[in-house]
This record gives C-alpha cells, structure tokens and sequence, in this order.
C-alpha cells in the first residue's frame, strides 16, 4: 500500500489543532519537525479537497510525496530517533543502541507508518499512567493499538494476558513485528473496527484513539471494563475533557487521574466494584 505524505508548513501553535483535525479524516500518522508537520494517509484515502478545507483557515501551504511501501523504512529511519519517558520507558528502533543507563523497561519497535512510536504527547502520557498501575497478573486490552507499544510494556510489566485490535491492516503486522522483536508471549494482535464481538472481561482498558472515537465506544468499553477495573483514555485535546468525562460518568467510570502535556490529556478512570 502506497501512502501519501503531507508536509505543512505549520507553527508549534497550530500542530496540535492539525493532528486532532486530520486524524478524524484518515491521516494515520505524523511527525513533528521543527517548522513543518508532517502527516501520512493511505493513498486510496487521500482527498486533497478536504485537506485544503482544514488548512485554509490556518493559512497553511503544505507540498506532497507519493511514498511507496519499498520506500517506507528508509523514510522512517532517517528520521526516527529515541525516545525515553523518565527513567521508565525507553523506546527505540532496532539500529539505535540500548540505552545507557537503562530504564526500567526498553522497548524495541521497528519505526514504519503506525501511529504511537511514543514520540507524541498522547502516548508518552498514556505510558505514565501505566506507571502508575499495577499490571502484575491482569488480563489487559488495548483499543487502537498502532505500534503495539503499551500491549507491549503491558506484559513486560507483569500482565497475564494482553489483547490488541487495530481497525488498520498495517498497524496490526506492525504490530506482530514489534511483538516478536521484543520477545512477547502473551500479546495477541488482530485486525478489528468494533468491540460488540468481544466477550471477554478485562481489568485494564488502554485506548489511545481520536476523541470522536472513544465517545462512539464509550459505552462498548465500559461493557469490556470488569468491576475495580482501569480505563486509560488518550488522543484528548483539552478543550474536548468535558466530553469525554462527561460521557464516561455516563457509562459509570469514575475519573482518578490526569496527565496533561502540550494540549492533550490521557485520562484514568476507575470501575467502582459493585
């Protein structure tokens, strides 16, 4: 599968805003540079028409390359580099070299177009909540699971069982290449758009998705989420936290916990036990 790159000429002010708003229409991941944001869509689902519709209130020119699938990786490489979370979580590709000193846990992913190799605010959040929990034992699922990284920190922090979907054919054998590069045994990974087809309980929800979508499956997650169960919910602009707290009182989580960093927020709630 080909993709198309779209590189805009964008301030840090707008990038948050961009990402939000291109997310909804299809553009699957983005790298931020530091004058331009680059974002990636599957080239069947390129419509230049509605992309000139969100940038032109912005102002923003943007230029764009057809990259094929044998050119991915090269792409990815030369600009992928390291991220470390605290002294926590440290993420890199397989040709960086280990960390030094060592966080508690290093994973190692194989940087092509799914989206969360960490480097965003809305997965380093959602990797700080999950420092927080203990996943020792816990059966865990993971909504959207992009590089499969917090399936991935999931078992190495002790989980029994970690379950992923992803709506998108190429996030999911990403997936299993990150699953078998770090020597997972317990992940399990499979191409999904819905959870009414799931009927296992689990005790940790993770799902860093697009705010539209955690509202349409609000509901669908609470039915997954056992009593003393957690949800962890990122890909949350600010402005949008009445929404979705709001939407999961509804559903009958209560909120425990928030990280905020660069306009987006990752949220923990908890499921009273009856």
């Amino acid at each position: 599968m080909s993709y198309i790159a779209i590189t805009m000429h964008a301030g840090a002010h707008q990038t948050d805003l961009l990402i939000a708003q291109l997310s909804e229409v299809g553009y699957e991941g983005f790298e931020e540079q530091a004058a331009a944001l680059v974002g990636y869509i599957p080239e069947t689902d390129f419509d230049e028409a509605v992309l000139q519709e969100i940038l032109q209130p912005y102002g923003v020119a943007y230029t764009k390359e057809t990259i094929l699938p044998a050119n991915w990786n090269a792409v990815w490489e030369s600009n992928f580099q390291p991220v470390q979370v605290d002294d926590f979580c440290g993420i890199r590709a397989a040709f960086h070299p280990p960390f030094s000193p060592q966080p508690a846990y290093e994973i190692v992913i194989t940087p092509k177009m799914s989206f969360g190799t960490g480097h965003h605010a809305t997965t380093s959040s959602m990797i700080k909540l999950m420092e927080s929990i203990g996943f020792e034992g816990k059966k865990v699922f993971d909504f959207g699971t992009g590089t499969g990284i917090l399936a991935i920190l999931a078992e190495m922090m002790g989980a029994a069982t970690a379950d992923a979907i992803d709506y998108d054919e190429w996030a999911v054998n990403n997936t299993l290449e990150n699953i078998e590069a770090n020597k997972m045994s317990t992940v399990k990974v499979w191409q999904a758009d819905r959870l009414d087809a799931i009927t296992e309980k689990y005790d940790i929800l993770l799902a860093n998705i697009n705010c539209n979508i955690l509202l349409q499956f609000m509901g669908d997650m609470r039915g997954l989420v056992q009593p003393g169960g957690k949800l962890l919910l990122s890909g949350i602009l600010t402005t949008d936290e009445t929404k979705i707290t709001v939407a999961a009182a509804s559903h009958g989580f209560v909120p425990e916990r928030k990280i905020e960093k660069d306009n987006w927020l990752a949220l923990q709630f908890g499921v009273p036990v009856a």
